[in-house]
């Protein structure tokens, strides 16, 4: 979809993968609302534009909250005229094991993950099939393909954008209105905590630069990609597993051992 002058609405944008989305959608002369957990980060984020052609609308938003998000949402879209892109970008991370953690954590993880960007989709989607276009992308993740010990709650939210993206792909087809899924690998962001870092550098795990994911990003929204899959060898672990999953049981093994002991925060 061309860029240029569309109107996108994306949800994390304060946060690593976001930020950095803003900033080069801004550059390609978008008209972005943006959505942020408070009105500091929006500041903040605006104060870092530049040079770019686009427009920038804010709306701060507890995600979780349905009167909250259904506000920003109509506030966006109203400054926007309309929506062509929604892109879902807003997530939480644990890294526990599962007996260990808050269930109010868990709630949240599966909330903002999966049922929150599902709700987004749903309410922006009748005035895009009545236009007959527009754009879903979904941000997930390699661990929404690979289940990685001790990122339970995380693996099942992506493994459950990942269905619904592939899902609402099929139910929309002939439409005008696109879904792309975007699985970036470990990224350096905020998201982490010391434990993932110190675990990510024990065990080799490649992570990557937040500017460089969202410029896949914004290069899967140019081509209409359907399921993009970022990092190797990461991304051909991600397609054994669905075919040799044991295998890959086999090869995790010994890396789940040494990440059990920073999960566990001994």
């Amino acid at each position: 979809m061309k860029l240029d002058g569309s109107r996108i609405i994306l949800t994390g944008a304060a946060g690593g993968i976001g930020s950095e989305l803003t900033t080069q959608l801004y550059a390609r002369g978008a008209s972005l609302g943006v959505v942020g957990r408070s009105d500091d980060e929006l500041v903040s984020l605006r104060g870092r534009l530049s040079g770019g052609a686009g427009t920038v609308h804010g709306a701060a938003a507890d995600l979780l909250d349905p009167g909250a998000r259904g506000k920003a949402l109509g506030e966006l879209q109203e400054a926007l005229g309309g929506v062509d892109i929604l892109i879902n970008c807003a997530g939480l991370l644990s890294f526990r094991p599962i007996v260990e953690e808050d269930p109010a954590v868990l709630e949240r993880i599966i909330q903002l993950n999966l049922v929150t960007p599902v709700l987004l989709a749903r309410q922006l989607l009748p005035a895009m099939l009545e236009r007959g276009h527009g754009h879903i992308v979904n941000v997930g993740s390699t661990f929404g393909s690979i289940g990685f010990a001790w990122f339970s709650a995380y693996s099942a939210s992506k493994f459950g954008l990942r269905g619904f993206s592939e899902s609402l792909r099929r139910e929309l087809e002939g439409t005008g209105v696109a879904v792309t899924y975007v699985a970036p690998r470990a990224v350096k962001t905020n998201l982490n905590t010391g434990a993932v870092y110190r675990m990510a550098e024990a065990t080799g795990m490649n992570m990557d630069d937040p500017a460089w994911v969202a410029s896949r990003i914004v290069a899967a929204i140019d081509s209409d990609a359907k399921d993009v899959y970022l990092g190797f060898p990461e991304k051909f672990f991600a397609w054994l597993n669905g075919f040799l999953p044991r295998v890959v049981d086999s090869g995790l093994r010994k890396q789940n051992r040494t990440m059990e002991s920073f999960a566990r925060g001994t």
